[in-house]
This record gives structure tokens, C-alpha cells and sequence, in this order.
């Protein structure tokens, strides 16, 4: 449950009313007209068991190529950017992870969390982090961007991959909107918003759904 309720948006602050936007689960999604997240109600949030219960379902893992070769989607760009003294973090890796694998094979080093499977929560900053397929599962966007880059150095690389969207009317068809923990679905405007409030500057943008970014503020900031 959100403290706000629906009231406002989850990720700006924006207050409602917002415009609903049916889905092919059914659910009344929400379009913010300032930032242009979509995202589902808090009656349509689901419940940490139910969560981890789908992610556990996930047959992700370093033994299926089809998922290696998704990851490497995210890693690819982002290896420019990288050195081999970096450490870095798989942020939401999931209860198999594998994207430290292909990163070890670039002479990287890069530790695992997961709020579910790898739970203890990072003392230190890294240098780089990952987060594929992670952030369109946050329930309170306006919190959990900021908790996430606060494990990232200044100067930090951060590599995001989620699909944005750029259709309403491809909501009822579309897939990706079809996973009930899939509640928060950003614009090509709502990414724009969250890398100016949180100082992002985008190095790479070569794949349409993901983002090499710097983090451009200066420490404590």
C-alpha cells in the first residue's frame, strides 16, 4: 500500500485525477499527465508472497541462451564504460543470478541483491549497477529510484533496461503489461524526469530498452 493511496502519482507527486488505462489483465491502470507513468492502483499491487512466488516460477538462469542472450542485451553497451579495478552490483538478480557470470567473463567484478532471494542489503557504494528488468516492478517509484541510487558512486555507471511504453491503446495487447508484478511503466518522458531529478546523464541509448547512464552528481548531494 501506498502512504499517499492513489491519490497522487507514485513516481512525481503529480495529484490526480488521472486517466484510466485498461490492460490485457483487466486491471484499470493509471496514466500520470505530468510525468506519463503508467501505473497500476494499489488494489492491483500484489502481495510480497505472490511476488516471490512468480519470481521463483522464472526458469532464468546461466543454462537457458535465450535469457543469457537477453541479458547481454544490457551488458553489451554498458562494457565500454567499465574497468576491471570497478565494483559493481546486480540490483534485483534475481533467485539464479547470471548477469555476474557474464560480467566475471569481461574481467569484472560484480556481487549480487535481491529483496526477495539475495536480501542483505549492500553496506558500501559500487561503481556500477545493474538493473534489468527491475524497475517496472517497483511499487513506489519515488522511493525505491532513489534507494537504489544511493548504492551507486558519483560518477557511477547505472545500466536500466525496461520497456518503455509509447501506445495506451497497446496496453490491452501488449504483453509486458500482462505480468501482474508489472505495475509501474515508464515513457520515454518519465525516464527524462527521473534522470533530471536524480542527475543521470545518458552515455548509451543504441538499444530501445536500455540505458547506460552516469551518475553526474557530486557526492552527498
Amino acid at each position: 500500500m501506498r502512504p499517499d493511496g492513489d491519490d497522487r502519482c507514485p513516481l512525481c507527486g503529480a495529484p490526480g485525477p488521472f486517466a484510466g488505462v485498461p490492460d490485457m489483465r483487466k486491471r484499470l491502470l493509471r496514466l500520470c499527465s505530468a510525468c506519463r507513468l503508467v501505473f497500476a492502483v494499489s488494489a492491483d499491487l500484489p502481495a510480497p508472497e505472490a511476488e516471490k512466488s512468480r519470481y521463483a516460477s522464472h526458469r532464468n538462469g546461466p543454462d537457458d541462451a535465450g535469457y543469457v542472450a537477453f541479458l547481454r542485451q544490457a551488458v553489451a553497451p554498458a562494457l565500454p564504460f567499465l574497468k576491471p579495478e570497478m565494483r559493481g552490483l546486480d540490483y534485483g538478480c534475481g533467485h539464479t543470478p547470471t548477469l555476474h557470470l557474464l560480467l566475471k567473463e569481461a574481467g569484472l567484478r560484480c556481487e549480487n541483491y535481491d529483496v526477495f532471494f539475495f536480501p542483505e542489503w549492500p553496506q558500501e557504494p559500487f561503481d556500477f549497477l545493474f538493473a534489468t528488468e527491475v524497475v517496472e516492478h517497483f511499487h513506489r517509484p519515488a522511493v525505491e529510484w532513489p534507494r537504489m541510487l544511493a548504492l551507486l558512486k558519483s560518477g557511477g555507471i547505472l545500466t536500466v533496461m525496461t520497456a518503455p511504453w509509447e501506445d495506451l491503446d497497446a496496453f490491452r495487447t501488449w504483453g509486458y503489461a500482462s505480468d501482474e508484478t508489472h505495475v509501474a511503466f515508464y515513457h520515454r518522458e518519465s525516464l527524462e524526469w527521473i534522470f533530471a531529478r536524480y542527475g543521470l546523464a545518458v552515455l548509451d541509448r543504441a538499444n530501445p530498452r536500455v540505458w547506460v547512464l552516469r551518475n553526474a552528481r557530486k557526492p552527498n548531494v
